[in-house]
C-alpha cells in the first residue's frame, strides 16, 4: 500500500492552510497514494493557543471536517486528518482530534489525543492542558488495500509517542500500521524524534507514518518537521526535513509478516 505523509508549515489562517493541504494531498494523489495523512494542527498554528476555541467544530459538522470528507472523496483517497478542534465538555477547552475518513468520504475513526504536551527549558514553554481537553480511548480502524491485506491502524498523535503503553495496547489489538501526526518543536524533535519512531516501530514490529510540520511559523514558532514513514524493522523508507512536502512509500505487508515471523518478540512478551 502506497502511503503519504503530509509535511506542513501552518499558519493562523484557516483558508490559507486549507489550500497548502488541498494542494499537497493533490500531489499525493497523484503519486499514487491510497492513505494519507495530515500533520497535527494542519487547520491552524496560530498566535496564542487559545486561536484554536475560535475554529471549533461539532463532532460530524463544520468546514473543516467538510474539507476533509470531501477531499478524501474526490480524490479517492483514505485520509486521516491530522488534527482539528473539536468541542469538548469545557468551553474554555476542545479536544485536539484527529478524523480518519475512508474513500467514500465517511468519517470512520476519531481519535481524542490522550497525552497533553508540557515543556519549560527557561526559553521556550507549552502547556496544551491550558486549551485542550485530553482525550482517553486508543482509536484504531480497519483498511481494506488494493493489495488484498487489510491494514489495522492505530492512531496516535504528537506527545503520545513518548508514552510506549498506548503502543503496546496497539500491538495486542493486531495493529500493524501506527500514525504520529506531529507538530514536534524543532527542541525535543531534534533530540528525539527519529529516536522515538524508530523505537515504537521496532518494539511493536509494525510500520509508523509519522506526518509532521516542518518550519518556522508566522506565530514564530520552530517545528522540527523530518515527517517518515518506517518499516518494522526500524529502517527509514522515506523522509523530508523541512519545509512542505510529501513522503510517499510502499508498505509492504509481505514485509511485515516477514519480520514477525524471523522474530517473534510480540508472543514473547511476559509482563
Amino acid at each position: 500500500m502506497k502511503v503519504a505523509a503530509i509535511q506542513m508549515v501552518s499558519t493562523g489562517i484557516l483558508s490559507e492552510n486549507l489550500v497548502q493541504a488541498q494542494s499537497l494531498l493533490e500531489q499525493a494523489a497523484q503519486m499514487g497514494a491510497e492513505l494519507a495523512i495530515l500533520p497535527e494542527y494542519f487547520c491552524l498554528i496560530g498566535q496564542h493557543d487559545s486561536d484554536k476555541l475560535a475554529i471549533q467544530e461539532a463532532y460530524g459538522s463544520g468546514p473543516i471536517q467538510e474539507f476533509l470528507s470531501d477531499t478524501a472523496r474526490r480524490l479517492g483517497l483514505w485520509l486521516v486528518g491530522g488534527t482539528l478542534p473539536l468541542c469538548a465538555s469545557q468551553p474554555d477547552r476542545v479536544f485536539n482530534s484527529s478524523l480518519a475518513f475512508n474513500q467514500q468520504g465517511v468519517c470512520v475513526a476519531r481519535y481524542d489525543k490522550i497525552h497533553l504536551f508540557r515543556f519549560d527549558n527557561g526559553v521556550e514553554s507549552y502547556d496544551e492542558s491550558r486549551v485542550l481537553q485530553r482525550g482517553s480511548q486508543p482509536t484504531r480502524f480497519a483498511l481494506p488495500s488494493r493489495d488484498g491485506h487489510t491494514w489495522q491502524v492505530g492512531l496516535s498523535v504528537c506527545y503520545d509517542l513518548r508514552f510506549a503503553e498506548l503502543y503496546r495496547s496497539y500491538a495486542q489489538d493486531g495493529v500493524d500500521l501506527i500514525l504520529v501526526p506531529s507538530a514536534f518543536t524543532h527542541t525535543t524533535g531534534q533530540a528525539h524524534w527519529e529516536v522515538l519512531l524508530r523505537a515504537r516501530a521496532i518494539e511493536n514490529l509494525a510500520f509508523v507514518a509519522a506526518a509532521a510540520q516542518g518550519g518556522t511559523h508566522p506565530n514564530g514558532r520552530r517545528t522540527w518537521g523530518q515527517s517518515v514513514l518506517i518499516d518494522p524493522w526500524g529502517q527509514v523508507l522515506a523522509q523530508q526535513a523541512q519545509e512542505p512536502g510529501v513522503v510517499c512509500g510502499e508498505l509492504d505487508s509481505a514485509r511485515l509478516a516477514q519480520c514477525r515471523s524471523q522474530l517473534p518478540a510480540l508472543q514473547h512478551r511476559v509482563l
